[in-house]
């Protein structure tokens, strides 16, 4: 099973359906709430690139990027073999 790591704030609509989209396929993941956590955002920054927006998502260390960048994957079918399914 792949590793999923993503990063979301409090009342992110966008982080919510990033979420909702994985629990859709069964998988688990570590998510990190930025809120109240500099250092967190420091190393999704420093992971990202520089990404700002949440959510950012890695699977197995590589940087999907963004909800509609999770949403764009899984349209083409590139999402379920990063997962490790299907």
């Amino acid at each position: 099973m792949a590793k999923i790591e993503i990063y979301t704030k409090f009342f992110c609509p966008y982080c919510t359906r990033a979420k909702t989209l994985l629990d859709s396929k069964g998988v688990t993941y570590e998510e990190f709430e930025l809120s109240n956590d500099p250092a967190a955002f420091q190393v999704m920054l420093d992971r990202s690139h520089g990404a700002r927006t949440v959510p950012q998502i890695f699977i197995d260390g590589q940087h999907i990027g963004g909800s509609d960048d999770l949403a764009a994957l899984d349209a083409r079918g590139g999402l379920d073999p990063l997962l490790g399914i299907g």
